[in-house]
């Protein structure tokens, strides 16, 4: 009898480590949840890691947590990585089909991805992730690779997902640090995306926003296909201090107050609202200056799905909606439910995002970093920090 298959996502927060492992069945389509856990983060500022030997500590802790709850050890894990470095830019490659029948085959594919990122002009940077966006066999669009049809000429538009590299050489050296292989580094809004969206969004068009504690990261999908993402170096901390500066208190306090928890005359609601809505409006004028960068801005029909720990303020929906001209909702915590996991937290969308993305990338037997026929060196690159 085959033995189930395991896999660990590992999302290394601003505030927050979380760890996820799943146990897949044979054939199964959802894992079972054998452990969530989740420890304060040490060591990170805007998604970075600013202290090697904390951020190795969260680890972990983390991944001992999680050893007790699933009753087995943790020795590698797909990790997230988020922060202002990410960017995503376009790459064109192309290439003459090599079989003289004009057959287009898999290796075709490759070569035009490589062309792609060769295009790149990546000065301290590394691709994480790329998403071909479009396809062209002889001058005619498709969505798809082309393989198994006939032609001349293969051309792609690919984005790639970049970050520095001394950004992925800290989080690759904390995972080290604390004892764990890397099995994938993924971009954080893209492992949440694929428990936040659907597929129908994805193609007719959406946005995934994911406000955080210190940064709000997007993410485009259009096609099937991601063609934008960026990261803001603004988050829930910000309204947390806006709080405290306008009433003149403790940060604690103000949290409390920004949550719900704290509910006294001494704070009217209408001031609360006010300065909270302030703050929203300068993350959501952000992310509307970047869809305009795309010519996206008023153009996904199905709209903005917000997710992280700053989504949950009553004013979040309706002023995403006002400002950015678009269907808006705050992604239902329910979704999980599929898995016949406890969590109910759009704060968990990353860790479990890993979890499914490390089981289809050993399925396919690639790495998301050069999924899609890519050149392969970010695996190279990955092995030089490895235990």
């Amino acid at each position: 009898m085959a033995r189930p298959t395991i896999t660990v996502g590992i999302d290394l927060g601003t505030a927050i480590t979380r760890c996820v492992v799943f146990s897949w069945a044979p054939g199964a389509s959802n894992p079972e949840t054998l452990a969530s856990v989740s420890v304060p983060s040490k060591g990170m500022r805007h998604g970075y890691i600013v202290n090697l030997s904390d951020a190795a500590g969260s680890i972990k802790r983390a991944v001992t947590q999680a050893e007790k709850e699933a009753n087995i050890q943790i020795k590698k894990a797909a990790f997230s990585l988020g922060g202002t470095s990410l960017s995503a830019e376009s790459g064109v490659g192309s290439a003459i089909i090599s079989k003289s029948d004009g057959e287009v085959t898999a290796f075709d594919t490759k070569t035009a991805l490589t062309s792609a990122e060769e295009s790149l002009d990546l000065k301290n940077r590394r691709i994480i992730h790329q998403s071909p966006m479009m396809w062209k066999l002889d001058g005619k669009e498709m969505n798809n690779p082309p393989v198994g049809m006939h032609g001349v000429k293969l051309e792609v538009k690919v984005v790639f997902v970049t970050c520095l590299s001394q950004h992925l050489d800290d989080l690759l050296s904390a995972a080290g640090e604390a004892g764990m292989e890397v099995v994938d580094v993924i971009p954080s809004s893209v492992a949440a995306s694929t428990i936040a969206l659907s597929d129908r969004q994805r193609t007719v068009g959406v946005m995934l926003a994911n406000i955080g504690a210190e940064t709000v990261s997007i993410a485009v999908f259009e096609n099937g296909a991601l063609i934008g993402m960026s990261v803001f170096p603004i988050g829930s901390t910000d309204i947390t201090n806006d709080i405290a500066l306008g009433f003149r208190i403790s940060l604690e306090e103000a949290e409390g107050i920004k949550t719900g928890s704290v509910m006294t005359m001494a704070y009217p609601k209408r001031k609360v609202d006010d300065i909270i809505e302030a703050r929203l409006s300068d993350i959501f004028e952000l992310i509307d200056g970047y869809l305009k960068k795309i010519k996206r801005s008023g153009l996904l029909p199905a709209g903005v799905v917000i997710t992280g720990g700053g989504s949950g303020h009553a004013l979040v929906e309706g002023l995403a909606k006002d400002m950015l001209r678009l269907p808006s909702r705050v992604s239902s915590d329910d979704v999980l439910s599929q898995m016949k996991s406890p969590i109910r937290d759009s704060s968990w969308y990353v860790a479990f995002g890993l979890g499914f993305m490390a089981k289809e990338n050993e399925a396919s037997g690639k790495s998301r970093g050069s999924s899609g026929g890519g050149s392969g060196l970010f695996k190279e690159f990955l092995r030089q920090f490895l235990p």
